[in-house]
């Protein structure tokens, strides 16, 4: 069994700042660092280090070879990541000094995805294999029935939220796995609880992943809701925390773990992330998840 990440790759510029720039307000920084980054990037590196069989897609431009070189170094399959002449997507970071981000996306080679590049890629996979998803590249509604079709399952994690994204048919859809924000704008509702109901209502069959920030998670699958508290620990930087548990939750599900076992593991995996700096280098390895688990049991 597979995993397609068919996901973003960006370039990460990350400034760190006293507090986030306000309308009107220029602002110096306390430090810049550049960072490999992209939703898909650091979910599929999360894939790798938590232990699955992972293949990522996506585009890429001459700018942005070292993400290739990155995602190859950790174990993933790059046969399907394609090198345009145009550049690297890439992100704007600012952190402020309790870890806290925003984030402001440039699309890049992320939006030059096609159709004709959609069905080059799904050749390679069959009915069974799991396709993972984001909301940062283009041709995604061809792509969710293009591997529905063929018998895919898929993981949605639907981030950053649009509406064009709430207008999707995305019964198709095995796992989602959102926050709160999200949640509410796919299902109407604000209540947790309410959330899960109404997504599982929306799209019977699935299972709904809502993390809480603070009050850590919610899984519900129609049968079962059950949920798990976050760990306390210092924060350095947030910006890959939910990257980190959505590929060390679905790495967890398909290699057989309990869902309880999984919401564990995904969640010291993203607690070790945001003690660190950095998208893909805050991903801890499963040793570490593995050392940390017995130790906080």
């Amino acid at each position: 069994m597979r995993v397609l990440n068919y996901g973003s790759l960006n370039i990460d510029l990350v400034y760190a700042m006293p507090h986030f720039v306000r309308a009107g307000e220029t602002l110096a920084s306390l430090g810049h660092q550049t960072f490999a980054g992209g939703k898909g990037l650091n979910q599929s590196i999360a894939l790798a280090k938590a232990g699955a069989d992972v293949c990522h897609a996506g585009k890429i431009g001459r700018d942005g070879l070292f993400l290739r070189e990155l995602l190859e170094r950790h174990g993933v399959d790059t046969s399907c990541l394609a090198v345009t002449d145009g550049p690297t997507g890439h992100a704007v970071i600012q952190v402020d000094p309790s870890g806290q981000n925003c984030i402001i996306i440039c699309g890049g080679a992320n939006q030059e995805i096609t159709p004709a590049d959609v069905d080059g890629v799904l050749r390679h996979f069959e009915a069974g294999d799991v396709l993972l998803i984001q909301n940062e590249i283009s041709s995604l509604p061809y792509l969710i029935g293009a591997a529905a079709a063929k018998g895919m399952r898929i993981a949605l994690n639907p981030s950053p939220i649009n509406e064009a994204l709430g207008e999707m048919d995305l019964s198709a859809v095995t796992w989602f796995i959102l926050n709160e924000i999200e949640g509410e704008q796919l299902s109407g509702k604000r209540v947790p609880e309410e959330i899960c109901r109404e997504l599982l209502a929306k799209y019977p069959g699935s299972t709904v992943v809502l993390t809480l920030g603070k009050r850590g998670v919610l899984c519900a699958d129609g049968r079962d809701t059950i949920s798990h508290g976050i760990y306390d620990v210092p924060v350095v930087d947030t910006t890959a925390a939910g990257d980190t548990f959505t590929g060390y939750f679905l790495a967890g599900v398909l290699s057989g773990l309990s869902p309880a076992q999984c919401l564990e593991r995904a969640s010291i995996a993203s607690s070790i992330a945001i003690g660190r700096a950095g998208a893909a280098e805050s991903i801890p390895e499963r040793a570490e998840v593995d050392e940390k688990q017995a130790l906080w049991k």
